[in-house]
Order: C-alpha cells, then sequence, then structure tokens
C-alpha cells in the first residue's frame, strides 16, 4: 500500500535522506513545537541546506531545478510517518502552495531577489488570501493597494494565515482598482519589517498547533510597485493557476495520514490485549481495518494517476478537486475508526492517533471545502 511503484531510484534516495532528516531535525521536537504553537524557523534552513526546499527552482537560483511533484509527495508521506504534527504543514505550504507562485510570476529582478533565500530556508513564505468576513469568497475582498506615485498603500486585514509569524514574504491579495472588480485585484509581497505590517495573534486551534497561523494587519503598509507580482491586476487569475496543485497535496497528505494511521493502529491492535487475547484477534477490529485499508488500496492508483497528470501539466480542476475532497474525506474516516481500536488511549496525545484525529479536522475546510470540491466536480459532471 506504499506509493512505491510511483518512484524511481532518484525519489528513493531521496525519501532516504529526508526521512533521516525529519527523524534528526524534526520529530525530537515536535512537542515542544506543539506547546508552543510553532515551529523553529530554522528548520527550513535546515531542509533548505540539504535540498528540500525549492525543489522547482532553477538551479541558478540555489534550487533543485526539478518540477516533479512525487518529491513533494515524499516530503508529504513522511511527515506524516513521522506524526511531526502542524509543523509539517509549514513546509508543504512553502514548497507546494506558495513558492509556485513565485516560480511562475516573478520577473528577473524578483527572482534574483527571492528566489535563492525561498530555496535555502532564508526566507519563509506565506500568502494572503482569506479575511475576517470573506472565508472563500474572493470576489467580496476587502483590503486595499492604493498606487502613490512608486508605492501601493495597504489596508486591510487577513486570518487563517499559516506560517503567518514566522514569514519573511507574504503574497498579499489585494485591491488595486476597485471599479474592476474581478480584474482589479492584485498580488503584492509585503516583507518582514514594512512599516504599518503587523502580526496579531498566533491563532489558538483545535489541532495542528505548530502551524502557526496568524492574523494579520496592515496600516497605510508601502509597498514598492517592484513588489507586485505578475501584472497589476492579474490576482484572480494567478490565483487559479496553482489551485490544481494545491488542491492534490492538500489531498495526497490526507491520503499519507490515512496509510500512517493504518500502520500505527495495526501496530497497536497486535500488541494491546483484551480478555486475554490480542484486540486484533477480534472480528470487529479484523473488519475495521479491512475496511480501511481497501480504501486505501483503492485510492492510491488515483492519487499516483493525479501527481503524474500534474507533472504533465494535465490534472483537471475537477481531478484535483476530487483528490482534494476525497484524500481529506479519506483521512477523517480512517483517523476516526483507527482511534476507536485504541479504546481510551486513542485519547492520550501519546498515541500519534490522537493528535492526528484533531489536526484531520480542518483538512476538509482549508484549501476549499469538502462543499466547494463538490460545486466544482459536478460542473465538470454535468457539462
Amino acid at each position: 500500500m506504499s506509493l512505491a511503484s510511483l518512484y524511481e531510484e532518484s525519489h528513493d534516495l531521496f525519501r532516504e535522506s529526508f526521512r533521516s532528516f525529519v527523524a534528526a531535525e524534526m520529530k525530537p521536537h515536535v512537542a515542544e513545537w506543539e506547546a508552543a504553537g510553532i515551529m523553529d524557523r530554522s528548520v527550513y534552513a535546515a531542509a533548505g541546506k540539504h535540498g528540500f526546499l525549492g525543489m522547482a527552482i532553477d538551479e541558478r537560483y540555489g534550487g533543485g531545478g526539478v518540477s516533479d511533484f512525487r518529491f513533494n509527495a515524499i516530503i508529504a508521506e513522511e511527515l506524516a510517518e513521522a506524526s511531526t504534527g502542524g509543523g509539517g504543514l509549514g513546509l508543504t505550504l512553502h514548497n507546494d502552495i506558495t513558492s509556485p507562485y513565485f516560480i511562475e510570476y516573478c520577473n528577473d529582478e524578483q527572482a534574483a531577489r527571492w528566489l535563492p533565500g525561498i530555496a535555502s530556508g532564508e526566507l519563509i513564505t506565506a500568502i494572503a488570501m482569506t479575511e475576517p468576513g470573506t472565508g472563500s469568497d474572493l470576489a467580496g475582498i476587502a483590503t486595499t493597494a492604493v498606487k502613490d506615485g512608486d508605492e501601493f498603500v495597504l489596508n486591510g486585514a487577513k486570518t487563517f494565515i499559516t506560517n503567518g509569524i514566522n514569514s519573511d514574504l507574504v503574497i498579499v491579495v489585494a485591491r488595486t482598482d476597485p471599479d474592476a472588480g474581478r480584474k482589479g485585484m492584485s498580488l503584492l509581497v509585503v516583507e518582514r519589517g514594512m512599516d504599518g505590517f503587523e502580526r496579531g495573534r498566533n491563532l489558538d486551534k483545535i489541532g495542528q498547533h505548530s502551524a502557526d497561523t496568524a492574523e494579520l494587519f496592515f496600516s497605510d503598509v508601502r509597498v514598492p510597485a517592484a513588489n507586485v507580482l505578475g501584472d497589476e491586476g492579474g490576482a484572480f487569475d494567478y490565483l487559479g493557476f496553482n489551485l490544481a496543485q494545491e488542491r492534490l497535496s492538500i489531498g495526497v497528505y490526507g491520503l499519507a495520514v490515512a496509510r500512517a494511521a493504518l500502520g500505527w493502529t495495526v501496530d497497536y491492535v497486535k500488541e494491546r490485549e483484551a480478555f486475554g487475547q490480542p484486540i486484533a484477534a477480534f472480528q470487529n477490529t479484523k473488519f475495521e481495518l479491512a475496511d480501511v485499508a481497501t480504501e486505501i488500496t483503492v485510492t492510491t492508483p488515483f492519487m499516483h494517476q493525479a501527481i503524474l497528470k500534474l507533472n504533465a501539466g494535465q490534472l483537471s480542476a475537477s481531478e484535483a478537486a476530487m483528490a482534494k475532497l476525497w484524500g481529506t474525506e479519506l483521512q477523517q474516516r480512517v483517523v476516526h475508526r483507527c482511534l476507536q481500536l485504541f479504546g481510551g488511549y486513542g485519547f492520550m496525545s501519546e498515541y500519534p492517533i490522537g493528535p492526528a484525529y484533531a489536526d484531520a479536522r480542518i483538512a476538509t475546510i482549508y484549501g476549499g471545502t469538502s462543499e466547494i470540491m463538490k460545486t466544482i466536480i459536478s460542473k465538470d459532471v454535468l457539462a
């Protein structure tokens, strides 16, 4: 039930290396980060040093120069298997969701200025779309950026921003022309230390505690026009360009968590005894694990196919939505059923299944809710 059939020798070597990195640099600190509500930013620099960031960034900027999402999938699998909590989410967001915007839309000057730091982990990235009153409604964004000479004056607020505390570069979606509708929004890169840029609370969540998730406030922040990513007015179109990869990333991680949860549970039920026999001997245990294993096995080829289609530039919006919908719903079903087999110990943080259960709840919400995914899929079905 592994993704081994998807990979070549270079991927296997990458997996071994990243697994060792996680064991040495992340796993020993997870409890500390979860308690603190944030992962130590030094992990990004360490990951960059070993080639685990910016795999798709051109080699001349210090990246891997390889646009192959299989490497991203390996990172998701290993983070899930090691039960790294919310900290791993920051790494996948940096690689899978924010970096592609910089790779695709930076001009030469911006690329030279930002891409080396993104690849090295010295510049941690975030994207700020969601506002307190908009949720998934990008057309309702109220944050404004008014042109003033060679600067934009940025005002507004964002919320639920992953990497919101650690980030050095924040892609902010703002309305630059209030009369142009969807064509009136632009992407502005706000840098750490800009006057008027303030970070609010590191939000207290029910799961994924070490993924710093913050409120961001912009009060007359003067953003140079040189920090506009892509063309002015192009944000709405740009935001759609990476949605397929973003949603596939979330779905792949959901499947990885499900597979990891099954492994933890199999180990537990073989060791734990009740009424004089291992829990694994009970028919209910066998049937529950059979159901879970079947769902994971049936899902895996679809995710294989989606990853290869993404690499080939052929993954449709509908297929990406399916990957996100099914992968995250599967994640929730599996951790729920597996936790039950742990009994009271499943409710304890000392076993990975408990934190995985809490962490999973957001998966069907962020990146577009399951309901939005179904709406996207239905349009294709009814076309």
